[in-house]
């Protein structure tokens, strides 16, 4: 069995043992896989921040995400788009920088926020409620720029933009 194919197997029964959450990454080492790449800006504190995203919006994509990477730029992150909101779980398998994770429901409002998730770690993070995606960046950015539950994220995959 190879890496991928067990790693869907893991997926499967992660999934059905925590439905309706959505376990995300993969162990299969980085496919030659593009991106699509976007503006983002979230709007926090009377400031408009703005991001470079790239696309995570197939299971193929959302598998990858940032894992192998070993830097990302300072206005840089990953969007993951999962189409419709429901309960989301991610995790850091083979990520090996630490990331911010900011779970955004389909309005564009930042759900909740979880800091500096540790490159490597297996343990699943949660959203706390639907989500229509989850948009990653470095490790201490939601604290040096003071994001917060309730921000407004704005991009064309919310219902704000």
């Amino acid at each position: 069995m190879t890496d991928l194919h067990r790693r869907t197997f893991v997926v499967t029964l992660t999934a059905v043992a925590l439905a309706p959450a959505f376990v995300c990454r993969a162990a299969a080492q980085p496919a030659n896989i593009a991106f699509a790449k976007s503006e983002l800006t979230i709007e926090s504190g009377g400031k408009k921040l703005h991001f470079n995203v790239e696309v995570a919006d197939t299971d193929e994509r959302r598998a990858l995400g940032l894992m192998y990477r070993t830097n990302l730029a300072a206005d840089a992150g990953m969007l993951f788009d999962f189409k419709h909101d429901q309960d989301v779980a991610m995790w850091m398998r083979n990520t090996r920088i630490p990331l911010d994770m900011l779970f955004i429901d389909a309005k564009g409002k930042i759900v909740n926020i979880a800091q500096r998730a540790v490159p490597f770690s297996e343990t699943t993070i949660p959203s706390a409620g639907p989500v229509r995606a989850v948009l990653e960046l470095n490790g201490g950015t939601a604290e040096r720029l003071g994001l917060k539950a309730g921000d407004k994220v704005i991009h064309p995959l919310f219902k704000n933009s």
